[in-house]
């Protein structure tokens, strides 16, 4: 198959044929229709991820496609189904899989990091009878892509670990994929948002979902809300973000992370205490929870395929994935191996 390929962090992406991959007893082999250019998988490649250990290394986690091959072991799923697959694989057994937090699961398999990615023609999947999620027809591949890590991530961001409410406001720093997603979630959750980026082309898009304050990282939100904000989200992962996150937060006021941090950030932690805020953290979305989104999705409430912004071909995801180094994308980037 064909697959794009780097022999060290930092080094430069190749596209290159290597060896076909094998199901585990487990496991599938999915034929890969769609996948999106994620700033974790950039994350990754600049070595911010301990889970890559080997190299070379095929990068890429957000996938639609259509199963190629199953594992002896695998009952719910033949050859020729169309599926998706969350970015964080739950093995189904451990402690934290038992209590339905499969999104930190003790044995956690992640394509594109413990193992070979979706920026490829073909990629595995482990645990499939746990991890695979059925992708209605009229699903196409493009939007179905984001649900695998960004829209997925960020609609339990949103709603299930912020508890957004109806008339509450909510800040989203950082107007990317997750970030793009989370406005849109919370518009429909009927959320009062306030966007922040850097970038006027991100602000312009957050506009045109929702969001009833597009404005520059940096801005005063609590002054913009009327004392801060019920609920905000650092979706692009800096300590600046996430410093901001927490200053625009109105008393007991919620922080989600949602963007990976390179190193350990430095947090106005007296900020925390005088308004008794809460820190919180969200690492995706299990399997078992998609049929409530995939519902919204097929209701038209929620639309996942508005936020892709640009189809590539596999030769050009390499270049995409360097081009993260110079700031966050405006929405989503698709690739078609």
């Amino acid at each position: 198959m064909r697959a794009v390929v780097y022999d060290a962090f930092g080094e430069p992406p190749r596209v290159e044929t290597v060896p076909d991959p094998a199901p585990a007893p487990h496991g599938a082999v999915v034929h890969v229709e769609a996948t999106g250019v994620c700033r974790s998988d950039w994350h990754g490649w600049m070595g911010h991820d301990p889970d890559i250990r080997r190299f070379p290394h095929v990068p890429g986690h957000e996938l639609a496609g259509v199963v190629e091959a199953v594992g002896a072991r695998v009952t719910r799923w033949a050859p020729g189904d169309r599926v998706t697959v969350p970015f964080v694989c739950a093995c189904g057994t451990c402690r934290e899989c038992a209590a339905g937090r499969h999104q930190i699961c003790d044995r956690q398999s992640q394509p594109g990091f413990t193992h070979w990615g979706s920026f490829a023609e073909l990629t595995a999947i482990d645990w499939a009878d746990v991890n695979l999620v059925a992708l209605p027809d009229e699903l196409e591949a493009d939007a179905a892509a984001a649900l695998g890590c960004r829209f997925a991530t960020a609609y339990r961001a949103v709603l299930q670990v912020a508890r957004v409410r109806a008339g509450e406001w909510v800040a989203v720093h950082g107007c990317g994929g997750v970030g793009l997603s989370a406005v849109m979630l919370a518009v429909a959750a009927g959320a009062r948002v306030v966007a922040l980026d850097i970038s006027a082309t991100a602000l312009a898009r957050a506009r045109d979902l929702g969001a009833e304050l597009a404005v520059p990282a940096g801005a005063d939100v609590r002054a913009l809300t009327d004392g801060g904000a019920h609920a905000s989200l650092d979706a692009i992962g800096s300590e600046a973000a996430c410093a901001a996150s927490l200053a625009g937060l109105r008393k007991a006021g919620r922080h989600v992370q949602v963007g990976l941090l390179p190193e350990p950030p430095r947090l106005p932690m007296d900020l925390v205490i005088a308004r008794e805020l809460e820190l919180l953290g969200s690492h995706g979305m299990a399997a078992h929870a998609y049929p409530e989104m995939l519902a919204l999705v097929a209701a038209e409430r929620l639309r996942p395929g508005d936020l892709v912004t640009s189809r590539i071909a596999l030769d050009d995801a390499p270049g995409a994935l360097v081009a993260m180094s110079d700031g966050s994308p405006d929405g989503i980037t698709v690739v078609r191996p």
